[in-house]
């Protein structure tokens, strides 16, 4: 079996933004989103840390290690873009203002739930961020993220067994194997990559069917 690798599946998410949308992209592999939107698209991008109007990732000498996303990343800022303090940037997005946020996670269950800051392991580092802001916040919550851990175990499961991020609040999960709806909104295999929807069934241990 083989799926999409990372800058596919980013391509993949883009091909699904509303024109016009005002989009926050999550620390990691989301990210990589802001490579593959057409400018026709008119999607404007918004980083956590007070940039709204962020552009791709920056190359060669546009690389101006003041001007970064959320991940650290250096990036753009396209003609008209703005910068704001943190609480503003929160603001917009506690406030219902993002059209689509995007972001990565440990586990999506089937419901919606979303657990993405912490695995709960003695051991582990908590990764507290916006995302639990973004989760409530954003008109629509989609995760883009690899199918499997490291260990073979699915990301997509039935109930998450990590503290949750937000309840109910993902619409949609984008992964290197299948793109799946998931929540109130009806859970269902949109597309799958180089996988069967029986092999996809077998990696997750659910009975999940295409829709319609």
């Amino acid at each position: 079996m083989s799926g999409l690798n990372r800058d596919d599946l980013a391509q993949r998410v883009a091909q699904d933004i509303p024109y016009g949308a005002y989009v926050n992209l999550g620390i990691g592999a989301p990210t990589l989103v802001a490579d593959h939107l057409d400018p026709e698209r008119d999607v404007t991008l918004h980083t956590e840390n007070g940039l709204l109007g962020m552009g791709r990732a920056a190359k060669g000498d546009e690389i101006d290690p003041d001007l970064i996303n959320a991940g650290k990343i250096p990036v753009i800022a396209e003609p008209g873009a703005a910068y704001f303090h943190h609480a503003d940037s929160f603001a917009m997005m506690r406030g219902g203002h993002l059209d689509v946020c995007v972001l990565g996670a440990f586990q999506v269950a089937t419901n919606g739930d979303l657990a993405n800051w912490h695995t709960g392991e003695p051991d582990a580092i908590p990764a507290v961020g916006g995302a639990m802001d973004l989760a409530i916040g954003a008109k629509q919550v989609w995760v883009m993220t690899d199918l499997l851990t490291k260990d073979g175990s699915s990301k997509l499961v039935e109930a998450c067994t990590y503290p949750l991020t937000g309840k109910g609040c993902v619409s949609r999960v984008y992964t290197d194997r299948a793109v799946v709806a998931v929540g109130a909104g009806g859970v269902g295999v949109i597309e799958l990559f180089g996988t069967t929807l029986e092999e996809l069934n077998e990696l997750t241990g659910l009975s999940l069917e295409m829709t319609l």
